[in-house]
């Protein structure tokens, strides 16, 4: 039996016996409990790895397209959450664990139970504060909507912990213990996604700021940076002020017509691209390829794997991160690893139910290492050979070779849409593709330690379903 996921929960014991009280009905969401098969999960809250064989609990989300997905936790980071169940013979895995770990459940539950009336007490003394009164059944809606208006216009400062984050408007890194600034929203799928920036490129951006005090983190901040801050605010809303009513103006001289507005230079999804077999090439800027694999523009791919069939449906994904564990400080056609042990599987039977498998992966270092592109492109290809190989069915392969330079941005480089539009409209057999039966799996969702939200953002653009590996693969 599953139960529905409610932000908003309550443990408490009943007559000595394991109870958690299920705010709702529906079917959704179950706990499980269970010893780690390896150290490869990270927990949900805290982001940390999960040593294996130590006790981790999930919230296991059944998804509406037919499979299991668990978030799991560390055991002192899932106590801290709201979650549900029934009792404790409703969590999955219960009995088979230790009777330590067990009491330690228990507990938990018993724990959770003193406070609950306290956190019941506290949420009905603040909404009599705001003078909330909406009925019981809409509680879920309250809470969504909540959501919606709260934690999509969080707007937060810090200082970088480390130089792997990118600017969400730039693209260029940020320097550790540089002043970053974050849009922060409530992703559906349970966690906060946060978009950095630098402070110059953020303050362009239309974003709704109230002062800068209400800025999270700003009393954190050297007063250099708050006056800075404060500076950058005061000019931003004389700026928003003048634009507002040159707007009104120039929307009087429209007669109603209605202006599409896009993040991204290349908007033209369904646009053709000028393709001819004498722009083939078996190399790549004086690099040799590999046999089957041929270049167009900056693009390299694999011409067609023995086995493979065109499809109105495509499971398509990211390499790096998401099929493949790879690493930057590693070069070699063997300097990389299954990312998830279900992968073969899950791909077999995509196949098997009439799937074509695509992999859209960028590679800037074929185009960045000038001296030793050769070895760059003997690397890549060389891994997914492998790849292809170990998993044991055929798959097509694009690979964006270039990479965007301020204004100029090369048309095939995730998160532009111009490998899907060439493997659209020159390696399907025409087959027009269905969008409501095909999806595009990746890890780069502009996260707290994600590289980038180019994936994300790929997906977005062309209108498919986007997954996160770990949503997709991890059992």
């Amino acid at each position: 039996m599953y139960l529905a996921f409610n932000p908003r929960i309550s443990f408490f014991s009943k007559n000595s016996s394991f109870v958690i009280y299920a705010m709702s009905s529906s079917s959704s969401t179950k706990i499980v409990a269970e010893y780690a098969k390896s150290g490869k999960s990270s927990c949900k809250k805290c982001s940390e790895k999960i040593d294996s064989k130590s006790l981790r609990l999930g919230l296991k989300i059944r998804d509406p397209r037919g499979y299991d997905s668990i978030k799991w936790h560390h055991f002192s980071c899932f106590s801290s959450l709201d979650s549900v169940s029934l009792s404790s013979a409703d969590i999955e895995g219960f009995s088979e664990l230790t009777g330590s770990d067990q009491d330690k459940l228990k507990q938990m539950v018993s724990e959770g139970a003193q406070c609950s009336t306290k956190r019941e007490g506290d949420v009905e003394a603040e909404s009599d504060r705001r003078d909330i009164k909406k009925p019981k059944t809409h509680e879920n809606e309250e809470i969504g909507q909540a959501k919606k208006n709260v934690t999509n216009e969080k707007i937060v400062a810090e200082y970088a912990k480390s130089g792997r984050s990118s600017c969400k408007k730039c693209s260029e890194k940020i320097e550790s213990k540089s002043l970053r600034l974050g849009l922060s929203s409530w992703d559906s799928r349970g966690f906060e996604n946060t978009k950095w920036h630098h402070l110059d490129c953020f303050f362009p951006l239309d974003a709704d700021l109230v002062s800068p005090e209400s800025i999270e983190g700003f009393t954190e901040l050297k007063r250099s940076d708050q006056e800075k801050l404060k500076k950058l605010v005061t000019e931003r809303d004389q700026s928003s002020k003048k634009s507002n009513e040159d707007g009104e103006t120039e929307l009087q001289g429209q007669d109603q017509k209605s202006e599409k507005i896009s993040d991204s230079p290349d908007e033209s999804i369904g646009s053709e691209i000028a393709f001819a077999a004498g722009d083939i090439k078996d190399n790549y800027k004086g690099t040799t390829l590999q046999p089957k694999w041929k270049a167009f523009q900056t693009i390299i791919y694999l011409e067609r794997d023995d086995g493979l069939h065109d499809s109105k449906k495509i499971a398509a994904f990211d390499f790096d991160g998401c099929l493949a564990k790879t690493s930057v400080q590693r070069v070699g056609a063997s300097a990389w690893s299954l990312m998830y042990a279900s992968i073969p599987k899950k791909l077999q039977s995509l196949y098997n139910d009439g799937y074509k498998l695509v992999i859209f992966t960028n590679e800037s270092n074929i185009e960045r290492w000038k001296n030793k592109r050769q070895v760059a492109v003997d690397s890549k290809i060389g891994r997914l050979d492998s790849f292809i190989k170990l998993v044991n069915v055929p798959i097509q392969v694009f690979i964006a070779c270039g990479v965007s330079k301020g204004q100029e941005v090369d048309p095939f480089r995730k998160p532009q849409p111009g490998m899907w539009r060439i493997m659209e409209q020159q390696f399907n057999s025409g087959i027009p593709i269905g969008m409501d039966q095909s999806f595009y799996v990746g890890d780069a969702a502009g996260r707290k330690d994600d590289h980038s939200d180019a994936d994300k953002k790929f997906a977005e653009k062309i209108g498919l379903k986007f997954y996160l590996p770990e949503e997709y693969f991890e059992e």
